[in-house]
């Protein structure tokens, strides 16, 4: 008999789980954070700004899928393909999520998914092929500056949006979880001009997805 080369096991199980993230199939194990909450009576404008944040926080979660599939990839060892594993699972649940806040909301998630999708994926592959120590470092690097983002998003929110505060709040927590996770096993520190580099891409990304 005839069987699959692992590689293109691989390929097709990424394959996959990038179609089931951008046809918004994604589930989550965990109970939505703030589900037991009331929703508040929002302003228009408040509404808006809070369905733009959380449309972010998807389109965000989207790259994360594209970024730990490509790393998936090309990871060279067990160990750092459980540990972006573990991670993927999470960030999955977070996509559902964030996608089932901004329907609340009375929004749509981005048209601009597949594009960045895409272009995370390819990062990601890109990092997975030069080491594991350089695919961990970048893991770490991205949960760094998504923490800063949701910090900024948890005083931009509405006081009164208490179910997006709760969602973003255990993002936070699971995304810190993960760098350090990452760094206990190995993960290399990133030049500076890169970091630069990644936080211009997450500046463009956040300014496109909020408005559409």
């Amino acid at each position: 008999m005839r069987t699959t080369p692992r590689g293109l096991d691989r390929l097709i199980v990424e394959f996959d789980r990038g179609l089931r993230a951008l046809a918004g199939t994604a589930s989550a194990t965990r109970e939505i954070p703030g589900s037991g909450l009331s929703e508040a009576k929002l302003q228009e404008k408040q509404r808006r700004h809070a369905a733009g944040l959380m449309r972010v926080n998807h389109t965000g979660e989207i790259c994360a899928q594209a970024l730990y599939s490509g790393q998936l990839l090309t990871a060279r060892n067990d160990a750092t393909r459980r540990v972006l594993e573990i991670a993927g699972e999470e960030e999955a649940e977070h996509l559902a999520w964030t996608a089932a806040r901004v329907e609340s909301l009375g929004e749509h998630v981005s048209v601009f998914n597949p594009l960045f999708y895409a272009g995370a994926f390819i990062i990601g592959a890109i990092s997975g092929a030069v080491g594991d120590r350089w695919s961990l470092g970048f893991l770490v690097e991205t949960e760094r500056q998504v923490e800063a983002h949701l910090d900024g998003h948890l005083r931009s929110l509405p006081a009164k949006d208490q179910k997006s505060r709760a969602v973003v709040e255990r993002m936070k927590q699971d995304e810190a979880r993960h760098a350090s996770s990452a760094a206990k096993h190995g993960a290399a520190e990133l030049p500076g001009p890169l970091k630069r580099v990644m936080k211009l891409a997450a500046r463009a990304m956040t300014f496109t997805t909020y408005r559409i």
